[in-house]
């Protein structure tokens, strides 16, 4: 092509830039050269009759090859000590009510009793989970709840994990109560703990659908994981499977309706002010148990 007939469409500092132009234009089935001058860098010049689809074809290309930045990743509080408190907390207090025994005031005025929670002794449903029967109850719920009360924690904060926690166990003794009726009396945090892995599992799943870096089974690994706990839970005589479920469903509708409504966690001040909260919550209920 003369000089007259040439037009240039291009121009950029970058060598390989300019090479991936010219490929694009080859493909394409247009000629054209590659020009360089130390003001302008290097220039992409076509036929005056080709200029017109040449642009076409480069912009194309350039939309083609464009970086796409991934999407923001929904935020996450981090490493919390909550779980971890809350562990011990319960430890403690087991030494304080010791294991169930004939006629411990702690377990006949704390124990989720169907029919006193239809009496409206509604605080029952939160004592009860800081109830245990024996030595080997608290170990392994302590431990599960290290293990699954730290991973919501770190999610929506320790403040926003313990009072998913305290809602869900309380939810699923009412709603477990109200089905079994008297003479039902149960204890455990462990219903807690399964509103925790629910709580967990529609957290991972809703974070996954707005854009999260979660894999397909990193998102329904905590359902998974309930559903094991509970097989293994499930074959101990005093397992209490219908309360886990109903821990499990709570907690699942809990997660889901905090993330849709706020998707970046509390502050600190806000967390702190939630844990408080949740423990005076929990004395709260063991005045009205014991006054």
């Amino acid at each position: 092509m003369d000089g007259g007939d040439a037009r240039l469409v291009r121009t950029t500092p970058e060598r390989p830039r300019a090479d991936d132009w010219m490929l694009a234009l080859a493909s394409a089935g247009i000629e054209a050269r590659l020009d360089w001058s130390p003001q302008a860098g290097y220039a992409v010049i076509v036929h005056e009759s080709e200029a017109g689809r040449a642009g076409a074809v480069l912009d194309a290309y350039v939309e083609e090859n464009r970086v796409v930045p991934p999407p923001p990743q929904p935020p996450e509080w981090g490493p919390t000590y909550g779980a971890i408190t809350a562990a011990i907390m319960l430890c403690a207090f087991f030494v304080v009510t010791g294991p169930r025994a004939p006629h411990s005031i702690w377990f006949e005025r704390g124990g989720s009793n169907a029919a006193r929670l239809a009496d409206g002794e509604w605080w029952r449903a939160v004592t009860a989970l800081t109830l245990h029967a024996d030595f080997p109850h608290i170990l392994g719920n302590a431990i599960v709840l290290l293990i699954f009360g730290t991973s919501l924690c770190a999610l929506v904060g320790p403040g926003a994990g313990l009072w998913l926690m305290l809602l869900a166990g309380a939810g699923g003794n009412l709603l477990n109560g109200a089905l079994r009726g008297a003479p039902h009396d149960a204890v455990g945090a462990s219903t807690a703990i399964f509103g925790s892995v629910g709580a967990l599992a529609a957290l991972q799943v809703i974070r996954r659908r707005r854009g999260a870096t979660i894999s397909a089974w990193r998102a329904w690994a905590p359902a998974a994981a309930g559903l094991a706990l509970l097989g293994f839970l499930g074959t101990s005589q005093r397992a209490d499977v219908l309360a886990h479920l109903f821990g499990f469903g709570v907690g699942a509708a809990l997660g889901a309706a905090l993330i849709l409504i706020r998707a970046r966690p509390l502050d600190v001040g806000a967390q702190l002010t939630l844990s408080i909260a949740a423990v005076g919550a929990v004395m709260i209920s063991w005045l009205l148990a014991l006054g």
